[in-house]
């Protein structure tokens, strides 16, 4: 009997954790040391934003500080890497200029 009571809750366990939805962001950061960007994934942008100021990462420390200039929010993390991908592109960098000429 006991097993079977086991076996429930590791169910209802699977269940919870399947219906916890994660939120991921896309981002783009702007130094404010040199003519740079950056495009990144996270689902923590405070945090994420922070590591890249303190010099955690290779590329960003060499062009701290950084403010975050854009965003965009996604339910699925396909989605989000998709976009990443794609904003890290010739074609990416583009939209990402005509956006920000406006």
């Amino acid at each position: 009997m006991a097993r079977l009571a086991s076996t429930s809750d590791s169910e209802s366990r699977r269940v919870e954790h399947r219906s916890f939805k994660m939120i991921y962001y896309i981002y783009v950061l702007k130094s404010q040391s040199a003519n740079k960007s950056y495009v990144g994934m996270t689902n923590n942008l405070r945090r994420r934003l922070d590591e890249h100021n303190s010099g955690k990462h290779f590329y960003t420390k060499r062009h701290m500080p950084w403010t975050m200039i854009y965003n965009e929010r996604y339910d699925n993390l396909v989605e989000a890497r998709i976009r990443e991908k794609y904003l890290k592109t010739v074609s990416g960098r583009r939209f990402l200029k005509k956006l920000f000429a406006r």
